[in-house]
């Protein structure tokens, strides 16, 4: 209800500020450099990556075509895959299996990233998550207009307390002007196909040019590996009011509806053994029911081939519904003053369920019963956060100063629950909510409430040189009540008033520039069961760690030059980062069993790299586009026990899920209605070991190609397109992603069940219309 509230309230005061009006876009050229800002109209946009010319800190801006030259319905973290210093791993071909994603931005985690969506905080997109929602579940990726990439903490403004060491923002693309639509119908392997509508009023003179459009995606794929779907249909709408000639103001609504099934956590043994094709063994309940009653009947032998009842279950799964809905207010108060805001709520029910041998349904064992030797756990998921941004920008000639808010409360419920079943036969479908529970095992309420300030101040010295420096302060407050399980209460706050941000940009020469900045940051405590302070689940470790831990921090130093002609961009930077009080969660026995782990600062990480990036046109048709990264992230200490015990030596071993080497590169041609790409992708060997034991995922080069024309001219067939997109084009074998049963000391013997292998080539026809 206080969200509600307060998004009531904040939408009000839009509508009430509206009165005047506004108006300025900058191009990515003419943006201030202290900001993120990327050009407002996409058509400016006009080459597949854009350099952040103009910007004091590494940035690069992925234009919407980059996104549609992808298969329908990827998400737009797999195109942002081909900019440096990222490294993006995904089990299925479209990068947006939730599960299995983790993307990585100069040796930080995804949990350690921001990303936000048109300014709205989608939190840090973490799997079970508690502050947000995942991209590909926030806005179909037609209707994506860019994504801007900042490998650096980000600008001061973006509503982020996860930003240590990268930010992510998409921006929505805008309603036509002109009314139209765009039909797309999609079929390719694994039974996948996926249908996209979309319709623009445009503009509307009797109602003062408002336009809008409203869209519909609809995608369902068998998996590439074992039984089970893949699906999810996504609804989105978006109306623009136009006022006077000086602002306007934007409404905008998501919905989401997800049901994916799960892909099995391997090891490197379990590869060995049983091959990169094995998984869950569902539809065969038969063999699930086995291996469970085996398990839970002493002296019992388990059914070729398992050798361990977690070589396979019946089936994961996760639900997700969210609902994202707000309001934006753009303002030209004067000439000299620009005022923005943007209210919102959102609202998720989700849950994440496994058939596990390790807790049996009610009965079992009786005789006569029908009860399954194993039951249903889920993770359920419940959150309802609102929240409003403003900022303020005043011209004041050689000045231009700027400031902003954020304010955010998010009342999150997380549950871990167990469902009955019939050993006969599944009486469950894993891709609906369950219901009736025999067992809630703990359930507990949290409220986060996030504030946030910045101000800054953009200094043009010269024509050449501009300088910006400014800071942000954050307080974020964590409370916690119990309504089952073990008891806890309190609240955990996390605070800092001065995260300061310096840089500078120098125009050496008209087609060449230098930029440098120093940014410092802090990630703020989480609130939820399963992550985080309270995941312990254990009152005397929550006060402990209220009285002695630290948040999370780092500082940036980033310099760098950019050079750009009429057929060539290219930027080159080299960046050092410190990682300070690294937050360690020591888990207790095997991650499916999902024991609570144990939170502590365990030192610090370096990381030094160097990041090069160009795009070079050939001729009108052809073009190149190469990146390359080298990055160094190291533990400076090892893992240490209060009673001084090691607990891992990790001092001088390269950080998890950090390759050292990464390049990408494409070829693209696109002339006379034919259009064509081949990007290559090699990513370097990476760990998932602290210890560098063991745990060592190979390095990989993946190719996709795209194919297709566009029908130009008059006529029936005009704004028609036809698509092929093949992924994985030499079906390379490959591991793609690594932590996703958890990050482990060592690993000698290859047993740790926490890596999932990459699909094989795919092929998808897309037959796109618009109108």
């Amino acid at each position: 209800m206080k969200n509600h509230l307060l998004l009531g309230a904040a939408a009000s005061a839009l509508l009430i500020v509206a009165a005047p009006a506004f108006a300025a876009d900058t191009t990515a050229d003419a943006a201030p450099i202290a900001t993120n800002a990327a050009p407002a109209d996409n058509s400016v946009v006009d080459a597949v990556v854009i350099i952040g010319q103009g910007q004091s800190r590494q940035v690069q801006t992925l234009s919407n075509e980059a996104i549609g030259l992808q298969a329908a319905g990827t998400s737009a973290l797999k195109a942002i895959d081909m900019l440096p210093g990222v490294t993006f791993q995904s089990a299925d071909a479209f990068g947006s299996y939730e599960w299995s994603t983790r993307i990585s931005i100069r040796g930080f985690n995804q949990n350690q990233l921001g990303f936000t969506l048109d300014g709205v905080p989608l939190g840090d997109m973490s799997y079970g998550n508690h502050n947000g929602l995942h991209i590909s579940r926030a806005i179909a990726s037609e209707n994506i207009g860019r994504v801007e990439l900042a490998q650096g903490a980000g600008a001061l403004g973006v509503a982020s307390t996860s930003n240590l060491g990268g930010t992510l923002q998409f921006f929505s693309r805008d309603p036509s002007e002109a009314m139209g639509g765009e039909i797309n119908a999609t079929a390719g392997s694994d039974n996948m196909h996926r249908l996209f509508g979309r319709f623009d009023t445009g503009a509307i003179k009797q109602l003062g040019g408002l336009r809008g459009y409203v869209s519909v995606a609809d995608q369902k794929s068998d998996k590439w590996k074992g039984g089970g779907e893949q699906k999810q249909r996504q609804y989105d709408a978006k109306l623009v009011m136009p006022l006077g000639e000086r602002g306007d103001l934007t409404g905008f609504y998501h919905r989401s509806e997800r049901r994916e099934q799960d892909y099995q956590d391997l090891s490197f043994d379990m590869i060995k053994r049983l091959g990169r094709d094995w998984d869950n063994t569902q539809p065969n309940w038969g063999l699930a029911v086995a291996a469970a009653r085996a398990y839970n009947t002493p002296g019992a032998t388990l059914p070729a081939p398992f050798m361990t009842v977690d070589d396979a279950y019946y089936a994961g799964a996760g639900v997700r519904n969210d609902d994202l809905y707000g309001a934006k207010l753009n303002l030209d108060l004067t000439d000299k003053v620009t005022f923005n805001a943007t209210a919102y709520q959102h609202k998720n029910e989700g849950q994440g369920l496994w058939y596990t041998p390790y807790v049996v349904s009610p009965g079992f064992g009786t005789a006569g019963s029908n009860a399954a030797p194993l039951s249903i756990r889920t993770t359920e998921y419940d959150i309802d956060r609102g929240g409003l941004t403003a900022g303020l920008s005043i011209d004041l000639g050689a000045h231009r100063v700027s400031g902003g808010l954020w304010r955010e409360v998010n009342n999150f419920n997380q549950a871990r629950r167990f469902y009955a079943e019939t050993a006969a036969a599944p009486s469950r479908n894993p891709l609906d909510f369950q219901e009736n529970p025999f067992f809630t095992q703990w359930q507990y309420a949290f409220e986060t409430k996030t504030t946030t300030g910045h101000i800054e101040d953009e200094w043009t010295l010269s024509d050449a040189l501009k300088v910006n420096f400014g800071f942000k302060a954050i307080k974020v407050e964590n409370t916690v009540k119990t309504i089952v399980g073990n008891p806890l209460a309190g609240t955990i706050e996390s605070k800092d008033n001065f995260l300061p941000q310096v840089g500078f940009v120098y125009k050496a020469t008209p087609d060449f520039e230098v930029f440098g900045g120093y940014t410092e940051n802090m990630g703020a405590y989480v609130s939820a069961a399963t992550s985080g302070p309270f995941a312990s689940q254990n009152q005397a470790r929550v006060d402990y760690i209220t009285q002695t831990l630290d948040p999370e921090s780092s500082k940036t130093f980033e310099l760098g030059g950019r050079y750009r002609t009429e057929r060539f961009q290219g930027v080159a930077a080299v960046y050092h980062v410190t990682f300070d009080n690294r937050l360690l969660a020591v888990a207790q026995g095997s991650s499916i069993q999902g024991n609570a782990p144990v939170l502590s600062n365990v030192g610090s990480v370096e990381t030094k790299g160097v990041e090069l990036a160009g795009t070079y046109r050939l001729s009108d048709a052809w073009s190149l586009y190469g990146a390359y990264t080298y990055n160094d992230s190291q533990y400076e200490n090892d893992v240490v026990a209060q009673d001084g015990t090691v607990r891992a030596r990790t001092k001088g071993k390269t950080v998890v899920n950090t390759p050292k080497n990464i390049f990408k590169g494409e070829i693209a041609f696109d002339q006379a209605g034919f259009f064509a790409k081949l990007g290559v992708a090699y990513t370097g060997e990476r760990y998932y070991t602290y210890e560098n034991i063991g745990g060592l995922a190979p390095s990989t080069t993946v190719a996709d190609l795209t194919l297709g024309y566009r029908f130009e001219g008059e006529g029936w067939a005009k704004g028609t397109q036809i698509q092929i997109n093949v992924t994985n084009l030499t079906d390379e074998d490959y591991i793609s992603t690594i932590g996703s049963g958890g990050l482990v000391n060592s690993d000698p013997t290859g047993t740790a069940q926490t890596v999932l292998t990459a699909p094989p080539r795919q092929v998808y026809l897309s037959i796109k219309k618009s109108f």
